[in-house]
């Protein structure tokens, strides 16, 4: 679908007042199916409203959000080759975003702070797992390809920003697959990392963990440059892994602090982390043990662990969490009082994808 003379019209709107900033409530984004199976792109309001359900062909991951205009990414769940461009405003679908032959994306992409450049993860399955980051330009008629970058290392996950917002951070996932499936070819090789890179491609750090079947997927980036990874473990079912990690400021990259029982607790699977600026917080959600947890960002003591049923996506919103839900109610944590209070929240029941991002 074409955008005719998108950012020229677009510009002059971005003094007007778009949704969720300037002073107005802020909108929630993510993918969510219907009980038949059909796939929408989804903004909302923390009150239960629903701003919009664009129906979309393919099933969505992760959102990203342009910082000037009132366009989001809502990007393929891997090994999808079609991302959808759509209007903060009204819902509209501006552009189905199409990756080359031989690519399909991982579900997340980064768009630079200036406006004009996006960054997605993807695959080269010319070479099964290989990570690019698909480099992508806003021009007068939407996002055109313009190349790609290594991401140094397998099956690339998220991408993210540091602070200095030059620098990216990636999380390569170290799973080998092939186009079109979800079957891993080297769980008896993996090669998961964290990889500091700038925006030319090139390496500036390449860390692993202790254990090589431990899939780091997501990431949260805190204002200091704390960076928060959690992972999927691959390996023997009774083994007992880590699945949260943590590279502080000038520090290495290790396993967050977390006791014995909430590992058991976290079904070796987990799907979405945040971090919560202000209040010092990470949340994170383990879908198939049905949990939410919630620490000291700076200690790492427990804070919270609440049975979520399905615990899908988690972003930080003023007061504390909001978290979705695969199978239940979406629910609202505030962790700014002494106690922390859950309420349920008035959105669409179940069916939500594991990830929430806040438009501020």
């Amino acid at each position: 679908m074409a955008m005719p003379n998108l950012l020229e019209g677009a510009l002059a709107l971005v003094g007007r007042l778009l949704p969720g900033r300037k002073g107005r409530a802020p909108m929630l984004l993510s993918a969510r199916d219907d009980a038949q199976g059909r796939h929408y792109a989804v903004a909302c309001r923390l009150d239960g409203r629903v701003l919009f359900a664009t129906e979309v062909p393919l099933r969505c991951h992760a959102v990203v959000d342009h910082p000037h205009l009132p366009f989001a990414l809502w990007v393929a769940r891997r090994p999808g080759c079609e991302s959808y461009l759509i209007d903060l405003r009204n819902g509209r679908l501006l552009q189905r975003l199409a990756t080359p032959s031989g690519r399909h994306f991982y579900g997340h992409a980064a768009l630079h702070a200036g406006g004009e450049w996006l960054y997605a993860t993807e695959n080269d399955t010319s070479d099964p797992g290989r990570g690019v980051l698909g480099v992508y330009r806003f021009q007068a008629n939407g996002l055109t390809r313009e190349g790609e970058v290594p991401t140094h290392g397998l099956g690339p996950h998220e991408v993210s920003w540091m602070p200095d917002g030059e620098t990216l951070v990636v999380a390569n996932g170290g799973i080998r697959t092939e186009a079109e499936s979800r079957v891993e070819m080297n769980l008896q090789a993996m090669e998961p990392s964290l990889v500091l890179m700038d925006r030319a491609g090139r390496l500036l750090s390449k860390e692993t963990l202790a254990l090589p079947m431990n899939s780091i997927r997501h990431l949260a980036v805190a204002a200091d440059g704390t960076i928060l990874a959690c992972q999927q473990y691959m390996g023997a079912s009774d083994d007992l892994a880590p699945l949260l990690a943590i590279k502080r400021p000038g520090q290495s990259f290790e396993a967050f602090p977390v006791g014995d029982a909430q590992l058991r607790n976290m079904a070796q699977y987990t799907a979405s982390v945040a971090v919560h600026d202000s209040l010092r917080l990470v949340a994170l959600t383990a879908p198939r043990a049905n949990r939410l947890f919630i620490w000291a960002l700076d200690s790492g003591a427990p804070v919270l662990e609440a049975q979520v049923p399905d615990c899908a996506g988690v972003a930080a919103v003023a007061d504390g969490f909001v978290v979705s839900s695969g199978q239940g109610r979406c629910r609202h944590y505030r962790c700014s009082g002494e106690v922390i209070q859950a309420s349920a929240l008035t959105l669409p029941s179940g069916g939500w994808d594991n990830h929430l991002h806040q438009v501020a």
